[in-house]
């Protein structure tokens, strides 16, 4: 990359692979490609270096035809449309977890906005921090749920994060509660064994029996632990869950419930091999308003080959060729879907659903960084994360290392008050690349 290449930053429509179209946006440090379809994130990569290193998981199997999901030719071996276009991260609502029938209404896996395609609206610049950002929308597809979704991303120069804000508007005249989250997955580059992982939460459980892990996992069910250094084992003993394993023929699911005296939660990944920092944070419950949509807990997904079956596997009985680790934030129970949920009400303690008031709207606005640090600071993970005015704070035991961020979502809220609450929902043409000269972070 050149000095001039350096000092630009990008947003623009593409195509990418299987025909997808996609928002690419791009600063001195990172890039972020969004998918129309699901919103579905394959790429957030760190320029490090002369080389690009992308944070999140393209699954082997993801489909890289043109054609869309047809349950009769392609359900047998992927199972769901989610699957069939799974990659990185993506918005969840109303449900989180499996598809099922609720209020009389299919719901497919982890709802409809990871699954049906999102609308190009607009794109566009913001004249204060040099941000470039993409506006989507969406509405349920069946008229007897009343939930429309409007989706903005946002790149800001001198920052590796990628922003979003999910907006959640109910137009009927009875309250809906509901999943949402965000389900974010890293893989192989950054994703190796000896990585660490941590989060704000404080106290731990695995999921109750009767779930998708029954037959994977290594951990107890419905067991609570104090902390992901703890985890009980179903032969009994304790893992340590904070050091990232190999593939060890195991998939795991553990829920930490987000401190409700949180101003600003997270979870975090580091690779201590390449020095760099995965972080996912959002507003917590203590600085949250009225109207902000609070994710409740931290997830941790640790695929780690216990899946002998489509479409991790390439017939059923085959080895799991998948190797990954989820880090989602929800408010949701477990990964157990929406009923699920509603009738668990709480877990350790917290709301497992949203309520969205009738005739209102709600929003959820969330960050994924995916950073360099150096001096060997963060090798052994991340035990806080604090937000400073212009910086996002993650601390060792013994030092700390600060990333630019806009902690609060502060441009991004403005963004979504001056450009979004008024706009016509016509589509209009996807605009040409809009190129800003921006100072390279150091």
């Amino acid at each position: 990359m050149t000095e001039k290449q350096k000092e630009k930053a990008l947003s623009s429509r593409v195509i990418e692979a299987g025909g997808r179209g996609a928002a690419f946006l791009q600063n001195a440090s990172l890039r972020v490609l969004i998918d129309d379809i699901g919103g579905m994130t394959p790429e957030l990569s760190c320029v490090q270096e002369n080389r690009q290193i992308n944070a999140h998981y393209i699954p082997w199997f993801r489909a890289n035809s043109p054609a869309h999901f047809n349950d009769e030719e392609h359900g047998g071996f992927w199972r769901s449309s989610l699957l069939y276009n799974m990659a990185g991260s993506f918005p969840c609502a109303p449900n989180f977890g499996p598809g099922m029938i609720i209020d009389g209404v299919k719901m497919p896996p982890f709802g409809w906005t990871a699954n049906l395609p999102w609308k190009f609206i607009k794109s566009g610049t913001d004249n204060v921090s040099g941000g470039v950002w993409n506006y989507s929308e969406m509405k349920a597809p069946n008229p007897n749920v009343a939930l429309s979704f409007k989706k903005i991303d946002m790149v800001i120069p001198g920052h590796c994060v990628h922003y979003s804000a999910l907006i959640i508007k109910n137009s009927g005249t009875k309250d809906i509660e509901i999943n949402a989250g965000f389900h974010n997955t890293v893989g192989a580059p950054f994703l190796d064994a000896g990585c660490r992982i941590s989060a704000c939460s404080k106290n731990w459980t695995t999921p109750p029996a009767g779930g998708e892990f029954d037959a994977t996992t290594r951990l107890a069910l419905g067991a609570e632990f104090p902390a992901l250094s703890k985890a009980p084992l179903s032969y009994g003993g304790k893992e340590d869950l904070t050091v990232v394993s190999g593939p060890i023929g195991h998939t795991d699911f553990v829920c930490g419930a987000v401190p409700k005296s949180s101003s600003l939660s997270w979870s975090a990944v580091v690779n201590p091999n390449l020095k760099l920092a995965y972080v996912c944070f959002f507003t917590g419950p203590a600085a949250a308003d009225p109207d902000d949509i609070v994710l409740y807990f931290n997830d941790f997904l640790m695929q780690y080959g216990g899946r002998p079956f489509t479409p991790w596997a390439a017939f059923e009985g085959g080895s799991d060729l998948s190797y990954c680790l989820g880090t989602a934030n929800a408010a949701a129970a477990y990964c157990y879907g929406l009923e699920y949920s509603r009738t668990a009400k709480q877990v350790l303690g917290s709301p497992a659903t949203v309520n969205i008031p009738a005739l209102r709207e709600k929003t959820l606005y969330y960050g994924s960084l995916f950073g360099i640090y150096e001096n060997n600071i963060l090798d052994g993970g991340i035990v806080g994360v604090d937000g400073e005015e212009n910086s996002l704070v993650c601390k060792s035991t013994a030092e700390s290392w600060k990333f630019n961020a806009d902690c609060a979502f502060k441009i991004i809220r403005t963004i979504r008050k001056r450009e979004i609450t008024q706009t016509n929902s016509t589509p209009k043409p996807a605009p040409p690349p809009v190129e800003i000269l921006t100072t390279p972070e150091k």
